[in-house]
Protein backbone atom coordinates (compact mmCIF):
# COMPACT_ATOMS: atom_id res chain seq x y z
CA UNK A 1 0.00 0.00 0.00
CA UNK A 2 1.34 3.59 -0.72
CA UNK A 3 1.89 5.75 1.92
CA UNK A 4 1.46 9.24 2.56
CA UNK A 5 4.03 11.10 3.31
CA UNK A 6 3.59 13.17 6.93
CA UNK A 7 3.87 17.12 6.85
CA UNK A 8 7.32 16.99 8.29
CA UNK A 9 8.80 14.86 6.20
CA UNK A 10 7.51 17.29 3.60
CA UNK A 11 8.82 20.05 4.75
CA UNK A 12 12.41 18.23 5.70
CA UNK A 13 12.35 17.60 1.83
CA UNK A 14 11.91 21.21 1.42
CA UNK A 15 8.82 22.72 -0.42
CA UNK A 16 9.25 26.26 -1.77
CA UNK A 17 5.99 28.94 -1.53
CA UNK A 18 4.78 27.99 1.95
CA UNK A 19 3.49 30.25 4.24
CA UNK A 20 5.56 31.28 7.79
CA UNK A 21 3.42 30.40 10.41
CA UNK A 22 4.44 31.66 13.48
CA UNK A 23 2.47 30.22 15.66
CA UNK A 24 3.24 26.40 15.45
CA UNK A 25 0.38 25.42 17.96
CA UNK A 26 -1.91 26.96 15.80
CA UNK A 27 -1.07 25.64 12.81
CA UNK A 28 -1.44 22.04 14.15
CA UNK A 29 -5.05 22.81 15.48
CA UNK A 30 -5.79 23.83 11.99
CA UNK A 31 -4.69 20.31 10.55
CA UNK A 32 -6.51 18.14 13.17
CA UNK A 33 -9.27 19.87 12.60
CA UNK A 34 -9.07 19.39 8.98
CA UNK A 35 -7.88 15.82 9.62
CA UNK A 36 -11.07 15.14 10.96
CA UNK A 37 -13.08 16.93 8.04
CA UNK A 38 -15.22 14.77 5.52
CA UNK A 39 -13.95 14.44 1.65
CA UNK A 40 -14.73 17.16 -0.25
CA UNK A 41 -14.71 14.87 -3.56
CA UNK A 42 -15.11 10.79 -4.01
CA UNK A 43 -12.02 8.79 -5.26
CA UNK A 44 -14.60 7.23 -7.64
CA UNK A 45 -15.42 10.61 -9.31
CA UNK A 46 -11.20 11.10 -9.42
CA UNK A 47 -11.12 8.10 -11.47
CA UNK A 48 -14.03 8.82 -13.79
CA UNK A 49 -12.09 12.33 -14.33
CA UNK A 50 -8.57 10.34 -14.91
CA UNK A 51 -10.69 8.05 -17.16
CA UNK A 52 -12.04 11.26 -19.44
CA UNK A 53 -8.11 12.62 -19.22
CA UNK A 54 -7.12 9.18 -20.62
CA UNK A 55 -9.61 9.83 -23.73
CA UNK A 56 -7.81 14.00 -23.92
CA UNK A 57 -4.77 11.97 -24.07
CA UNK A 58 -5.63 10.09 -27.12
CA UNK A 59 -7.21 12.32 -28.92
CA UNK A 60 -10.94 11.25 -28.20
CA UNK A 61 -11.76 14.33 -26.25
CA UNK A 62 -10.67 18.51 -25.65
CA UNK A 63 -10.25 19.44 -21.76
CA UNK A 64 -12.08 23.02 -20.95
CA UNK A 65 -10.33 24.14 -17.63
CA UNK A 66 -11.32 27.38 -15.88
CA UNK A 67 -12.18 29.57 -13.41
CA UNK A 68 -10.91 32.62 -11.17
CA UNK A 69 -6.85 32.93 -10.47
CA UNK A 70 -7.43 33.10 -7.12
CA UNK A 71 -10.78 32.42 -5.12
CA UNK A 72 -12.22 34.79 -2.44
CA UNK A 73 -14.29 33.98 0.73
CA UNK A 74 -16.28 37.31 -0.39
CA UNK A 75 -16.96 35.16 -3.53
CA UNK A 76 -18.93 32.16 -2.88
CA UNK A 77 -22.45 33.31 -3.57
CA UNK A 78 -24.76 31.37 -5.56
CA UNK A 79 -24.40 34.75 -8.34
CA UNK A 80 -20.56 34.09 -8.10
CA UNK A 81 -20.62 30.16 -8.98
CA UNK A 82 -23.77 30.12 -10.84
CA UNK A 83 -22.02 32.93 -13.51
CA UNK A 84 -18.98 30.74 -13.80
CA UNK A 85 -20.53 28.04 -14.24
CA UNK A 86 -22.43 29.44 -16.90
CA UNK A 87 -19.54 30.77 -18.82
CA UNK A 88 -17.61 27.56 -18.80
CA UNK A 89 -20.95 25.41 -19.88
CA UNK A 90 -21.92 28.10 -22.51
CA UNK A 91 -18.09 27.36 -23.98
CA UNK A 92 -18.42 23.75 -23.37
CA UNK A 93 -21.35 23.99 -25.71
CA UNK A 94 -19.08 25.85 -28.57
CA UNK A 95 -16.92 23.85 -28.42
CA UNK A 96 -18.83 20.45 -28.31
CA UNK A 97 -21.12 21.53 -31.11
CA UNK A 98 -19.04 23.53 -33.17
CA UNK A 99 -15.89 20.93 -33.06
CA UNK A 100 -17.74 17.73 -32.45
CA UNK A 101 -15.67 16.69 -29.67
CA UNK A 102 -16.84 15.15 -26.57
CA UNK A 103 -15.32 18.40 -24.30
CA UNK A 104 -14.55 17.41 -20.23
CA UNK A 105 -15.54 20.37 -17.76
CA UNK A 106 -12.94 21.61 -14.92
CA UNK A 107 -13.81 24.33 -13.21
CA UNK A 108 -10.70 26.50 -11.33
CA UNK A 109 -12.78 26.58 -7.99
CA UNK A 110 -13.68 25.68 -4.91
CA UNK A 111 -9.81 24.90 -3.61
CA UNK A 112 -8.23 28.02 -5.84
CA UNK A 113 -7.69 30.12 -2.63
CA UNK A 114 -3.72 30.62 -2.65
CA UNK A 115 -1.41 31.62 -5.10
CA UNK A 116 2.56 31.76 -5.34
CA UNK A 117 4.32 35.21 -5.40
CA UNK A 118 7.48 36.15 -7.41
CA UNK A 119 8.33 38.13 -4.01
CA UNK A 120 7.75 37.08 -0.30
CA UNK A 121 7.27 41.31 0.30
CA UNK A 122 5.51 43.87 -0.74
CA UNK A 123 6.63 47.55 -0.33
CA UNK A 124 3.85 50.57 -0.78
CA UNK A 125 5.54 54.83 0.57
CA UNK A 126 8.52 52.82 2.30
CA UNK A 127 5.89 50.72 4.05
CA UNK A 128 7.01 47.26 3.86
CA UNK A 129 4.49 43.69 4.51
CA UNK A 130 4.16 40.40 3.43
CA UNK A 131 2.53 39.70 0.08
CA UNK A 132 -0.82 38.31 -0.43
CA UNK A 133 -0.94 35.05 -1.25
CA UNK A 134 -4.71 34.39 -1.62
CA UNK A 135 -7.25 34.14 1.38
CA UNK A 136 -5.54 30.72 2.34
CA UNK A 137 -2.88 32.19 3.56
CA UNK A 138 -3.96 36.54 4.00
CA UNK A 139 -5.77 39.03 3.90
CA UNK A 140 -5.40 41.50 0.47
CA UNK A 141 -5.52 44.62 3.13
CA UNK A 142 -2.82 46.07 3.18
CA UNK A 143 -1.85 45.98 7.19
CA UNK A 144 0.21 44.28 9.39
CA UNK A 145 -2.96 42.39 10.86
CA UNK A 146 -4.44 41.57 7.28
CA UNK A 147 -1.19 40.22 5.72
CA UNK A 148 -0.11 38.34 9.02
CA UNK A 149 -0.13 34.00 7.73
CA UNK A 150 -3.22 32.95 9.52
CA UNK A 151 -3.36 29.17 9.63
CA UNK A 152 -7.15 29.24 10.29
CA UNK A 153 -7.85 30.56 7.01
CA UNK A 154 -6.88 26.69 5.82
CA UNK A 155 -10.28 25.81 7.89
CA UNK A 156 -12.04 28.91 6.07
CA UNK A 157 -10.49 27.48 2.74
CA UNK A 158 -12.18 23.99 3.57
CA UNK A 159 -15.68 25.64 4.64
CA UNK A 160 -15.72 27.67 1.46
CA UNK A 161 -14.90 25.10 -1.34
CA UNK A 162 -17.45 22.72 0.51
CA UNK A 163 -20.08 25.54 -0.07
CA UNK A 164 -19.13 26.36 -3.64
CA UNK A 165 -19.03 22.42 -4.81
CA UNK A 166 -22.41 22.08 -3.30
CA UNK A 167 -23.92 24.88 -5.76
CA UNK A 168 -21.72 23.53 -8.44
CA UNK A 169 -23.27 19.92 -8.19
CA UNK A 170 -27.02 21.61 -7.32
CA UNK A 171 -26.65 23.91 -10.58
CA UNK A 172 -25.05 21.23 -12.83
CA UNK A 173 -27.70 18.17 -11.51
CA UNK A 174 -30.86 20.09 -10.78
CA UNK A 175 -31.91 21.73 -14.32
CA UNK A 176 -29.77 24.70 -14.28
CA UNK A 177 -27.48 22.80 -16.98
CA UNK A 178 -29.87 21.06 -19.24
CA UNK A 179 -29.22 22.16 -22.82
CA UNK A 180 -32.38 24.09 -23.64
CA UNK A 181 -31.57 26.39 -21.24
CA UNK A 182 -29.00 28.02 -23.58
CA UNK A 183 -30.80 31.02 -24.49
CA UNK A 184 -31.66 31.77 -20.63
CA UNK A 185 -28.27 31.53 -19.54
CA UNK A 186 -26.67 33.95 -22.13
CA UNK A 187 -29.86 36.28 -23.01
CA UNK A 188 -28.16 39.29 -22.09
CA UNK A 189 -24.65 38.50 -23.71
CA UNK A 190 -26.17 37.73 -27.24
CA UNK A 191 -28.14 41.16 -27.38
CA UNK A 192 -24.66 43.24 -26.01
CA UNK A 193 -21.75 41.11 -27.38
CA UNK A 194 -20.04 41.29 -30.39
CA UNK A 195 -20.20 37.77 -30.92
CA UNK A 196 -23.55 37.65 -29.64
CA UNK A 197 -24.52 36.99 -33.00
CA UNK A 198 -22.98 33.51 -33.43
CA UNK A 199 -23.11 32.48 -29.69
CA UNK A 200 -27.49 32.69 -30.89
CA UNK A 201 -26.99 31.12 -34.10
CA UNK A 202 -25.02 28.02 -32.92
CA UNK A 203 -28.01 28.31 -30.41
CA UNK A 204 -30.41 28.21 -32.59
CA UNK A 205 -29.32 25.49 -34.22
CA UNK A 206 -28.95 23.12 -31.24
CA UNK A 207 -32.37 24.25 -30.54
CA UNK A 208 -33.34 22.64 -33.50
CA UNK A 209 -31.55 19.53 -33.31
CA UNK A 210 -33.08 19.19 -29.95
CA UNK A 211 -36.66 19.72 -31.88
CA UNK A 212 -35.95 16.62 -33.98
CA UNK A 213 -34.91 14.70 -30.99
CA UNK A 214 -38.02 15.21 -29.17
CA UNK A 215 -40.24 14.60 -31.67
CA UNK A 216 -38.37 10.95 -32.64
CA UNK A 217 -38.66 10.55 -28.88
CA UNK A 218 -34.94 10.65 -27.91
CA UNK A 219 -34.11 12.49 -24.33
CA UNK A 220 -30.75 11.29 -23.10
CA UNK A 221 -29.74 12.13 -19.22
CA UNK A 222 -27.07 14.17 -21.27
CA UNK A 223 -29.19 16.59 -22.43
CA UNK A 224 -30.31 17.19 -18.61
CA UNK A 225 -27.09 17.21 -16.49
CA UNK A 226 -23.34 17.60 -17.34
CA UNK A 227 -20.54 16.16 -15.64
CA UNK A 228 -18.33 18.75 -13.30
CA UNK A 229 -15.09 18.97 -12.27
CA UNK A 230 -13.04 20.59 -9.64
CA UNK A 231 -9.20 21.62 -9.71
CA UNK A 232 -6.89 23.78 -7.96
CA UNK A 233 -3.24 24.22 -7.91
CA UNK A 234 -1.82 22.03 -4.97
CA UNK A 235 0.55 24.80 -3.24
CA UNK A 236 -0.77 24.84 0.41
CA UNK A 237 1.26 21.57 2.36
CA UNK A 238 -0.65 21.90 5.64
CA UNK A 239 -4.25 21.51 3.53
CA UNK A 240 -3.22 19.15 0.66
CA UNK A 241 -1.60 16.80 2.64
CA UNK A 242 -4.50 17.38 6.08
CA UNK A 243 -6.98 16.18 2.97
CA UNK A 244 -5.30 13.38 1.59
CA UNK A 245 -6.81 9.93 2.69
CA UNK A 246 -6.36 6.40 2.38
CA UNK A 247 -9.80 5.17 0.26
CA UNK A 248 -11.47 2.31 1.86
CA UNK A 249 -12.24 0.85 -2.03
CA UNK A 250 -8.92 0.61 -3.57
CA UNK A 251 -6.63 1.06 0.07
CA UNK A 252 -4.95 4.00 -2.32
CA UNK A 253 -4.04 7.82 -1.32
CA UNK A 254 -6.49 10.18 -2.96
CA UNK A 255 -6.13 14.32 -2.15
CA UNK A 256 -9.55 14.44 -1.72
CA UNK A 257 -9.61 18.39 -1.93
CA UNK A 258 -10.44 18.13 -5.42
CA UNK A 259 -11.08 15.98 -8.32
CA UNK A 260 -7.80 17.10 -10.33
CA UNK A 261 -4.77 19.08 -8.27
CA UNK A 262 -1.78 20.62 -10.30
CA UNK A 263 1.80 21.74 -9.49
CA UNK A 264 3.19 25.12 -10.49
CA UNK A 265 5.68 26.30 -12.40
CA UNK A 266 7.41 27.17 -9.01
CA UNK A 267 7.02 24.41 -7.35
CA UNK A 268 7.53 21.53 -9.50
CA UNK A 269 11.01 20.50 -8.53
CA UNK A 270 11.74 16.82 -8.71
CA UNK A 271 12.84 16.42 -5.59
CA UNK A 272 11.05 19.17 -3.99
CA UNK A 273 7.86 18.37 -1.21
CA UNK A 274 4.86 19.43 -3.71
CA UNK A 275 6.18 16.09 -6.45
CA UNK A 276 6.66 13.90 -3.38
CA UNK A 277 3.17 14.05 -2.09
CA UNK A 278 1.41 14.41 -5.58
CA UNK A 279 3.32 11.25 -6.66
CA UNK A 280 1.52 9.29 -3.84
CA UNK A 281 -2.14 10.06 -4.92
CA UNK A 282 -4.44 8.53 -7.26
CA UNK A 283 -5.97 11.78 -8.31
CA UNK A 284 -5.20 13.25 -12.26
CA UNK A 285 -2.07 15.66 -11.94
CA UNK A 286 -1.82 18.22 -13.78
CA UNK A 287 2.21 19.83 -13.95
CA UNK A 288 2.72 23.58 -15.25
CA UNK A 289 5.85 23.61 -17.65
CA UNK A 290 7.01 27.42 -18.58
CA UNK A 291 9.85 28.35 -21.33
CA UNK A 292 12.00 27.14 -18.77
CA UNK A 293 11.66 23.34 -19.04
CA UNK A 294 13.61 20.86 -20.45
CA UNK A 295 12.42 17.70 -22.44
CA UNK A 296 14.50 15.39 -19.90
CA UNK A 297 12.63 17.44 -16.88
CA UNK A 298 9.02 17.22 -18.46
CA UNK A 299 10.08 12.82 -18.88
CA UNK A 300 11.73 13.07 -15.29
CA UNK A 301 8.53 14.51 -13.97
CA UNK A 302 6.05 12.10 -15.61
CA UNK A 303 8.63 9.24 -14.46
CA UNK A 304 8.42 10.47 -10.73
CA UNK A 305 4.51 10.87 -10.71
CA UNK A 306 3.19 7.97 -12.62
CA UNK A 307 5.95 5.48 -12.63
CA UNK A 308 3.18 2.89 -13.44
CA UNK A 309 2.07 4.79 -16.66
CA UNK A 310 -1.60 4.79 -15.84
CA UNK A 311 -3.45 5.81 -18.48
CA UNK A 312 -5.12 9.92 -17.85
CA UNK A 313 -2.90 10.40 -14.75
CA UNK A 314 -0.24 13.43 -15.48
CA UNK A 315 -1.28 16.50 -17.62
CA UNK A 316 1.44 18.67 -19.20
CA UNK A 317 -0.33 22.47 -19.21
CA UNK A 318 2.18 24.55 -20.81
CA UNK A 319 2.70 28.01 -20.40
CA UNK A 320 5.42 29.37 -22.76
CA UNK A 321 4.03 32.97 -24.07
CA UNK A 322 2.35 34.01 -27.18
CA UNK A 323 6.36 34.44 -28.43
CA UNK A 324 7.81 31.63 -27.89
CA UNK A 325 5.22 28.96 -28.12
CA UNK A 326 6.27 27.95 -31.44
CA UNK A 327 9.65 27.81 -30.56
CA UNK A 328 9.94 26.23 -27.13
CA UNK A 329 6.80 23.71 -27.64
CA UNK A 330 7.84 21.26 -30.20
CA UNK A 331 11.07 19.75 -28.29
CA UNK A 332 9.52 19.00 -25.51
CA UNK A 333 6.57 17.00 -27.16
CA UNK A 334 8.70 15.69 -29.56
CA UNK A 335 10.94 13.91 -27.32
CA UNK A 336 8.00 13.43 -24.45
CA UNK A 337 6.43 11.40 -27.20
CA UNK A 338 9.14 9.52 -28.24
CA UNK A 339 9.70 8.31 -24.91
CA UNK A 340 6.68 6.38 -24.78
CA UNK A 341 4.66 9.02 -22.85
CA UNK A 342 0.84 9.62 -23.66
CA UNK A 343 -0.49 12.88 -21.99
CA UNK A 344 -2.63 15.26 -22.07
CA UNK A 345 -1.19 18.39 -23.41
CA UNK A 346 -2.88 21.26 -22.22
CA UNK A 347 -2.12 25.13 -23.39
CA UNK A 348 -2.43 27.83 -20.46
CA UNK A 349 -2.02 30.89 -22.62
CA UNK A 350 -2.81 33.38 -19.55
CA UNK A 351 0.29 33.29 -17.46
CA UNK A 352 3.28 33.66 -19.97
CA UNK A 353 1.29 36.90 -21.72
CA UNK A 354 0.61 39.23 -18.55
CA UNK A 355 2.26 42.77 -18.80
CA UNK A 356 1.72 46.05 -17.07
CA UNK A 357 0.10 48.95 -18.67
CA UNK A 358 1.52 52.48 -18.53
CA UNK A 359 -1.59 53.60 -15.65
CA UNK A 360 -0.08 50.63 -13.52
CA UNK A 361 -2.59 48.01 -14.33
CA UNK A 362 -1.34 44.48 -14.69
CA UNK A 363 -3.41 43.06 -17.68
CA UNK A 364 -3.37 40.70 -20.84
CA UNK A 365 -3.67 41.16 -24.31
CA UNK A 366 -6.65 39.00 -25.79
CA UNK A 367 -4.91 38.58 -29.02
CA UNK A 368 -1.49 37.19 -27.01
CA UNK A 369 -3.72 34.75 -26.03
CA UNK A 370 -5.46 33.81 -28.66
CA UNK A 371 -1.78 33.45 -30.10
CA UNK A 372 -0.66 31.51 -27.84
CA UNK A 373 -3.58 29.13 -28.47
CA UNK A 374 -2.90 29.27 -32.24
CA UNK A 375 0.77 28.57 -31.82
CA UNK A 376 -0.14 25.39 -29.48
CA UNK A 377 -2.48 24.19 -31.98
CA UNK A 378 -0.17 24.79 -35.03
CA UNK A 379 3.02 22.95 -33.28
CA UNK A 380 0.41 20.04 -32.48
CA UNK A 381 -0.84 19.81 -35.69
CA UNK A 382 2.63 19.56 -37.23
CA UNK A 383 3.52 16.71 -35.44
CA UNK A 384 0.59 14.91 -35.25
CA UNK A 385 0.09 15.11 -31.64
CA UNK A 386 -2.88 16.10 -29.86
CA UNK A 387 -3.97 19.28 -28.75
CA UNK A 388 -5.93 18.27 -25.70
CA UNK A 389 -7.28 21.18 -24.00
CA UNK A 390 -7.51 24.99 -23.23
CA UNK A 391 -7.02 25.81 -19.24
CA UNK A 392 -7.52 29.61 -18.53
CA UNK A 393 -8.44 32.15 -15.88
CA UNK A 394 -11.48 33.96 -16.23
CA UNK A 395 -15.28 35.08 -14.63
CA UNK A 396 -18.50 34.99 -15.52
CA UNK A 397 -18.75 38.77 -14.72
CA UNK A 398 -18.67 41.12 -17.27
CA UNK A 399 -15.11 42.54 -15.46
CA UNK A 400 -12.40 44.84 -17.88
CA UNK A 401 -8.88 43.29 -16.63
CA UNK A 402 -7.54 41.88 -20.00
CA UNK A 403 -7.38 44.40 -22.97
CA UNK A 404 -8.52 43.91 -26.63
CA UNK A 405 -11.15 40.99 -27.72
CA UNK A 406 -14.57 41.97 -29.84
CA UNK A 407 -15.35 44.74 -27.04
CA UNK A 408 -11.80 46.13 -27.75
CA UNK A 409 -10.95 47.52 -24.38
CA UNK A 410 -8.08 49.56 -23.95
CA UNK A 411 -5.82 50.63 -21.06
CA UNK A 412 -7.93 53.50 -20.33
CA UNK A 413 -11.21 50.46 -19.86
CA UNK A 414 -9.14 49.13 -17.16
CA UNK A 415 -9.95 51.41 -14.44
CA UNK A 416 -13.99 51.12 -14.81
CA UNK A 417 -14.37 47.29 -13.49
CA UNK A 418 -11.02 45.49 -12.38
CA UNK A 419 -12.26 43.11 -9.47
CA UNK A 420 -8.99 40.83 -9.64
CA UNK A 421 -7.34 40.61 -6.53
CA UNK A 422 -4.32 39.04 -8.03
CA UNK A 423 -3.98 37.91 -12.23
CA UNK A 424 -6.13 39.59 -14.93
CA UNK A 425 -9.47 37.47 -15.72
CA UNK A 426 -10.85 37.17 -19.24
CA UNK A 427 -14.71 37.89 -18.93
CA UNK A 428 -17.69 36.75 -20.20
CA UNK A 429 -17.26 37.95 -23.63
CA UNK A 430 -14.02 37.50 -24.18
CA UNK A 431 -14.44 34.35 -22.43
CA UNK A 432 -16.99 32.66 -25.34
CA UNK A 433 -14.86 34.91 -28.02
CA UNK A 434 -11.79 32.72 -26.79
CA UNK A 435 -14.28 29.28 -27.48
CA UNK A 436 -15.82 30.16 -31.13
CA UNK A 437 -11.60 30.46 -32.15
CA UNK A 438 -11.09 27.38 -30.14
CA UNK A 439 -13.61 25.60 -31.82
CA UNK A 440 -12.86 26.83 -35.59
CA UNK A 441 -8.97 25.60 -34.49
CA UNK A 442 -10.60 21.95 -33.25
CA UNK A 443 -12.51 21.86 -36.53
CA UNK A 444 -9.56 22.67 -38.78
CA UNK A 445 -11.16 25.97 -40.32
CA UNK A 446 -9.09 28.40 -37.71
Amino acid sequence: MVSIPSLDELHAIGAAQQPTYVDQSARDAAVQTLRRMPPLVFAGECDALRDRLADVARGEAFLLQGGDCAETFEGVTAENVRNKLRVLLSMAVVLTYAASVPVVKVGRLAGQYAKPRSSDTETRDGVTLPAYRGDAVNGFDFTPESRAHDPQRLVDVYHASASTLNLARAFTTGGYADLRQMHAWNTDFVKNSPVGERYERIGAEIDRALAFMDAIGVDPDEFHTVDFFSSHEALILEYEQALTRIDSRTEKPYDVSSHFVWIGERTRQLDGAHVELLSRIANPIGVKLGPTTTADDAIALYEKLNPERIPGKVSFITRFGAGKIREGLPNLVEKVTAAGIEVAWICDPMHGNTFETSNGYKTREFDDVIDEVRGFFEVHRSLGTWPGGVHVELTGDDVTECVGGGAKLSAEDLTHRYETLCDPRLNRAQSLELAFLVAEMLSGRG
